[in-house]
């Protein structure tokens, strides 16, 4: 059942829990990921990047992702990821996207305002709501490379909500996007997300906070992979910031991770396979599983 995003957010924030947001690029993966939410019984974002528009064309996972959520079981609100383009950005509120993020992070602060005020004033029109970024996230997120880390300042993201009237917030701190999140021992800062909490009142969201499971890396290097070295964030520093007004919380990297561990064990297991419904259905499954591992992570005790 498509569902709006802020109203699911809203119904986060006020439990005390986090909304999963998942990240897909083809049917298999979409399937994995709804297929898990109804497992877990938990509401979901489903959601897609610039990069996953070039690779696949928006109209053609908008018509899947409507397709697919008109029959699940749970509420599915359908969001556009890191969109920096306002062409892409109009097309899939079109497209009937529930929200759009407009990621305007690596300009200027008053240009990032009125680049996500402009967005915000286009969406709104039609009860869209709107995700922005405040800071910089180290890492590589749709192919694009930022080697800067820059935390959110509160006081300034305070100014960002009051002067864009964005619905939800993505505010940099300390996590990174891909595989490699961390040197040394993971830590976010919590006291920044209980800050721009506070300064706010708005839905938090946090970036760059895929888990990067230990048994899915190995499953990856047991079959032929060489994934080494890879850190995510723990699950333990998850439910901190959840508790600290985090409401959204983006995973696409753990999928990638589960999709790429099932489709290398099948053909380990079985190198005469050549039926690509096996081969991809085994990478469904996977994600099925990991995802509804992560919708019931996403409750703290």
């Amino acid at each position: 059942m498509l569902t709006p995003t802020k109203e699911l957010l809203k119904s986060a924030l006020e439990g005390k829990y986090a909304l999963g947001a998942f990240n897909f690029v083809n049917m298999e993966v979409l399937e994995g990921i709804i297929a898990g939410a109804e497992e877990a019984n938990t509401p979901i974002i489903v959601a897609i990047t610039e990069g996953a528009i070039r690779y696949a064309r928006l109209d053609v996972l908008a018509q899947m992702a409507h397709t697919l959520i008109s029959k699940a079981k749970i509420p599915i609100a359908l969001h556009l990821d890191h969109g920096r383009s306002l062409s892409v950005i109009i097309e899939a509120i079109k497209a009937g996207f529930t929200s759009v993020m407009i990621d305007a992070s690596d300009k200027p602060f008053e240009e990032n305002v009125a680049i996500t005020r402009k967005v915000v004033e286009i969406a709104h029109s039609v009860n869209v709501s709107v995700e922005a970024e405040l800071g910089r996230l180290e890492g590589i997120e749709d192919n694009i490379e930022s080697k800067e880390k820059i935390l959110v300042n509160p006081k300034k993201a305070r100014e960002f909500v009051i002067k864009t009237k964005v619905d939800f917030l993505a505010p940099a701190v300390g996590t990174s996007h891909g595989a490699y999140k961390f040197k040394g021992e993971p830590r976010i800062e919590i006291d920044l997300i209980e800050e721009v909490a506070k300064l706010t009142h708005i839905p938090l969201v946090l970036h760059g906070a895929s888990e990067v499971p230990e048994y899915l890396v190995n499953e990856i290097n047991t079959w032929g992979g060489k994934v080494k070295g890879a850190k995510g964030l723990p699950i333990h520093e998850l439910h901190i910031a959840i508790k600290a007004g985090i409401a959204k919380v983006n995973t696409d990297t753990d999928l990638r991770l589960a999709f790429t561990a099932g489709i290398r064990k099948a053909l380990g297991e079985n190198p005469e396979v050549f039926d690509l419904r096996k081969i991809l259905g085994a990478g469904r499954e996977m994600v099925k599983q990991e995802v509804k591992r992560r919708c019931k992570a996403l409750i703290p005790d």
